[in-house]
């Protein structure tokens, strides 16, 4: 069975991720991995050069700051650069033998409709908890969290969208919901 866990930035997906690990669930992490692949992928680096300009990379570096202006500049270049990286990771997390993977974008990148997945579950937290955490995690302001927050699907529709939801508000139990979530897959 395949399982993708995504949420809002802020949600604590990553925690839930690495509870998981802790069960001996291996997680494919886009995030990371879409990095890995653009500094090490010759064909997703000449993709990018020809798409953004070759100050993209500076010898065998990516540039981070000419692709995020670039990313930033509008929604059809973020679909341009996706439409570059996404089929890579995808084909990536296919080879990587995992069953499960952790995607922010799953939905807002279209993601969910390059791979294969029977079950999603959503990250959620209040509003408030995600602004602190972006707010204490990345040093920026409550503003800045905001915009953030901002660029993604709003929390409700992704979990409209998803089969189960874990609440990491702080408060709620996070190995009951995960327990319960695990139950309810097999």
């Amino acid at each position: 069975m395949k399982v993708a866990i995504t949420g809002g930035i802020g949600a604590g997906k990553s925690y839930v991720c690495r509870l998981l690990e802790q069960r001996g669930i291996r997680i494919y992490d886009c995030d990371r991995e879409a990095k890995r692949l653009m500094r090490s992928s010759r064909d997703i680096r000449s993709k990018l050069c020809s798409l953004v300009g070759p100050d993209v990379y500076q010898g065998n570096q990516l540039q981070k700051r000419i692709l995020a202006e670039f990313l930033l500049e509008s929604e059809a270049n973020a679909a341009r650069v996706n439409d570059i990286v996404h089929p890579a990771v995808a084909a990536d997390f296919e080879l990587s033998g995992m069953d499960w993977l952790e995607s922010a974008i799953l939905f807002d990148s279209g993601f969910n409709r390059r791979i294969y997945i029977d079950k999603v579950v959503c990250v959620a937290a209040p509003l408030e908890v995600r602004i602190s955490r972006i707010m204490q995690r990345d040093g920026i302001s409550r503003d800045k969290a905001l915009e953030w927050i901002g660029r993604q699907l709003p929390q409700d529709e992704v979990a409209s969208h998803s089969d189960f939801v874990i609440t990491n508000d702080g408060c709620r139990n996070l190995d009951e919901q995960i327990d319960t979530m695990l139950r309810s897959l097999v």
